[in-house]
């Protein structure tokens, strides 16, 4: 940095008197995913969580972390399967899911788990183990369950692990070969304050949803992300929202709405590009000094290679838009400073690699890579944090432990890897087999609710022969464990939240005693590696090296120290950590100039290169091409979804569903919570539908309905809506797997949308999952089964 940065100060608490810290007299913080609250006296003894007087927009999620904490669903004690015991040659594995459980002592769980890891890999080695996790299961950096269980699996040997996000698996892996890692382009973001400054136009595929920018991986101090849009519509910035809900663009934008057919969105983009090719519009002079292949891609945008000119007319016939409006908006485009913004969904889809690298080249085409506040988005809207004007500072986590035998799997490929040990599969250039795993040790996330194709992983988790699991409550996949060990929520315990997306350090502090038995991920793991050889054997366990000595506390100390260090590298003078822990939060200063993506690419390529293997922008690449892929040539390419409303299965379930974040849990979890609760009807969650489609199918607003396909069903409650498109269907992801065990257990009685979804790869090439291309027939429900998720399974 050319200049000190002003020294970043506790943010004092809210109102008069001492700051919000544990210091404070009854006033502390606790931080989560959905931001920060404040700990309120409201007498007898109880709390309450406020948003703090900083966050202009708090999240209301505080009174359902309040109920979750405690009730029947809370895990209290460790829980073994009673099949599991009671016939442990076979284990009973067909019961899982629908079995009861008998509580045993902690000491009697734990040896029961280190004698199946030790069995596991001692008779199949350690790739036999599926150490399985997903990275919003807490926002601190110490209790992050992801981090525990790999240092943990890492010092024991390794284990098979997942690789990139269900959020974005296929721009994960695409965007490397085009421009640069996610990773780091959401780290470098575009602000709004520099959209604002600089663009009139912002083309959002997928929309913006309001719901999402209620969280932000890792926490967050202040919800700034509606405020901040407006910010861009007073100062003069339009917007279009592309896609089959109207509802997905927050009202006071007051954008202009393109309904296009669900999965037709590289479609219209494509015809946006040829566009501005036959009409001359495109950016010549920046295609050839920041790019490379432009040729090749214009030679098949034209028809020239295979005989189709992707022209507005062609794209207009797949996406269901007139093809003049395919043209107005890409002159449009053309004519004032624009943004071209990806909902990070529109990846979660059959050749959503080819979506992402599209809208690189669409906005390099346009030539305003790299302009203040313009060129392409990725994800303005997705979380709080894509668009933030902040100072980023990359915080101290968990160390992860050190090299160990580990193998991987893409992230979605559960099933497929369960189904098939020893299957051929292809992974980013790749030539892979999947291990035969023969124990799952799942430790954070609920893959019983954000995999896809439930009742295919249900089969396929059946044939585990050991199922362990970390949780706090009774999910789905707690539920299909054998040994379930009861965890602590972020209220128990102490921790510090931050995110390189966001300007806050928080100190979150422990608002409660644990729950029950509950203890927290870092002190079940060191309670096993007591138990366990290390990695190349030894006579005792590796506890001292997993926790090295410190507790909760020194180890908060020590993590908070090394970011203070980063910290000062930066130009950031952190207080020290007393100062911090009783102001309970640190802002850092906002940064003088608003971000810009590719800003010093753009101004100078040959001394600022990509890192990609030509230093520019690819968007025609020889190393893809070089991987023969049959679904992804060298360049973006139109490849029919096998579902979607333009293919023929449309005749047989007429309907697209399209699943999406919750507005009132995350993922799945709060699902039991007083908001979640609140939204649903007769325990079911609700599904959108276009008056007309419901008109046609007798269906009338409230009434329970089925949604069904080859895959299976699911309940839900109809809820009427214009603002969609005739033909598709919405329904929120999150609600708990609740098969009808007595009546069709391929239908879930709860409402949980990821029966019906398929479980495919985007391509060869991530991998990743394409939940998004699902289509389904609804019918009226007139007699339906009670929800049950809720009720606990019994306990013995």
């Amino acid at each position: 940095m050319t200049s000190r940065a002003p020294a970043p100060a506790p943010v004092p608490g809210p109102g008069p008197g001492p700051g919000p810290g544990p210091g404070a007299e009854g006033l502390r913080l606790t931080a989560t995913h959905w931001g920060t609250f404040r700990a309120v006296p409201r007498g007898a003894g109880a709390l309450g969580l406020e948003g703090l007087d900083l966050d202009p927009a708090p999240s209301p999620m505080g009174p359902s972390m309040l109920k979750a904490r405690t009730g029947a669903l809370r895990i209290a004690r460790p829980m073994v399967r009673r099949g599991f015991l009671e016939n442990r040659q076979d284990r009973a594995r067909a019961r899982r899911g629908r079995d009861g459980f008998v509580a045993v002592s902690w000491d009697a769980a734990l040896e029961l788990v280190a004698g199946e890891l030790e069995r596991v890999r001692a008779a199949h080695g350690h790739a036999a183990i599926y150490a399985g996790s997903y990275g919003w299961a807490s926002a601190g950096r110490f209790h992050h369950a992801q981090s525990q269980l790999k240092r943990f699996f890492r010092m024991f040997g390794g284990a098979t692990f997942s690789r990139d996000s269900y959020s974005y698996a296929a721009a994960e892996v695409i965007l490397p070969h085009v421009v640069a890692p996610l990773a780091k382009l959401l780290l470098e973001h575009t602000s709004w304050k520099a959209i604002a400054g600089g663009a009139r136009l912002v083309v959002a595929f997928g929309g913006m949803a309001a719901r999402n920018g209620q969280v932000n991986a890792g926490g967050l101090g202040a919800h700034t992300q509606a405020r901040d849009r407006r910010a861009a519509r007073a100062a003069g910035v339009s917007f279009v929202g592309i896609g089959p809900d109207a509802g997905d663009m927050p009202a006071e934008l007051e954008a202009e709405w393109i309904a296009i057919r669900p999965g037709s969105d590289l479609a219209l983009m494509l015809g946006l590009a040829h566009t501005l090719l036959e009409e001359g519009l495109h950016d010549t002079a920046f295609l050839a000094s920041h790019t490379l292949g432009f040729e090749r891609f214009a030679a098949y945008l034209s028809g020239a290679r295979d005989g189709t000119a992707k022209d507005a007319a062609w794209a207009a016939r797949l996406a269901g838009v007139e093809a003049e409006r395919i043209r107005a908006l890409a002159r449009r485009m053309a004519a004032q400073p624009s943004v071209v913004n990806l909902s990070w969904s529109l990846t979660r889809q059959e050749n959503g690699e080819s979506i992402y690298w599209m809208a690189v080249v669409l906005a390099a085409m346009l030539g305003e890579v790299g302009r203040p506040g313009r060129g392409f988005a990725l994800g303005l809207g997705a979380v709080n944090g894509v668009g933030s004007h902040r100072s980023h500072l990359p915080c101290a986590a968990l160390p992860s432990g050190p090299a160990a035998r580990e193998d991987f799997i893409p992230v979605a490929r559960i099933r497929d890897m369960l189904t098939n040990p020893g299957g051929a599969y292809r992974y980013n250039g790749q030539d892979r087999r999947y291990p035969e795993i023969r124990l799952i040790y799942w430790a954070g996330g609920n893959p019983f609710h954000h995999h896809q194709d439930l009742n295919a992983l249900r089969a396929a988790w059946a044939g585990v022969e050991t199922v362990i699991v970390h949780e706090q409550v009774w999910t789905g996949t707690a539920r299909h464990a054998d040994i379930v060990l009861p965890i602590t929520m972020g209220l128990e315990r102490n921790d510090i939240c931050a995110s390189p997306r966001d300007g806050h350090v928080i100190y979150s502090s422990k608002l409660f005693e644990p729950f029950g038995q509950a203890r927290n991920d870092h002190e079940v793991f060191a309670a096993l590696a007591a138990r366990l050889r290390p990695a190349g054997g030894g006579a005792s366990g590796f506890r001292d090296g997993f926790t090295e000595g410190r507790d909760e506390a020194a180890w908060l100390e020590a993590l908070y120290e090394e970011t203070r260090r980063r910290g000062r590298d930066l130009g950031f003078d952190l207080p020290d950590f007393a100062a911090f822990k009783a102001a309970g939060l640190v802002r850092l200063p906002d940064p003088e100039t608003p971000a810009t993506l590719l800003h010093a690419f753009r101004a100078d390529p040959g001394a600022n290169p990509l890192p990609t293997p030509s230093g520019l922008i690819e968007i025609f690449s020889e190393t893809i091409a070089g991987l023969g892929l049959a679904d992804l040539p060298g360049h973006p390419a139109w490849r029919p979804p096998r579902e979607w409303l333009g293919a023929p299965g449309a005749r047989r379930y007429p309907l697209h569903l399209v699943s999406h974040q919750p507005s009132n849990k995350l993922h799945s979890q709060l699902d039991q919570g007083a908001i979640a609760q609140a939204d649903k009807s007769d325990g079911r969650e609700p599904c959108r539908m276009n008056p007309a489609d419901a008109a046609a199918r007798g269906i009338g607003e409230g009434e329970t309905i089925r949604l069904f396909n080859d895959r299976g069903a699911c309940l839900a409650v109809a809820r009427l809506d214009a603002r969609l498109m005739r033909g598709v269907i919405k329904m929120a992801t999150g609600a708990w797997y609740d098969p009808d065990w007595d009546g069709d257990p391929a239908t879930c009685k709860h409402g949980n949308v990821n029966v019906l979804t398929p479980d495919r790869p985007t391509s060869e090439l991530a991998q990743g999952p394409a939940a998004l291309g699902c289509l389904v027939e609804v019918r009226p429900c007139p007699d339906p089964p009670p929800a049950t998720a809720l009720e606990p399974p019994e306990i013995g």
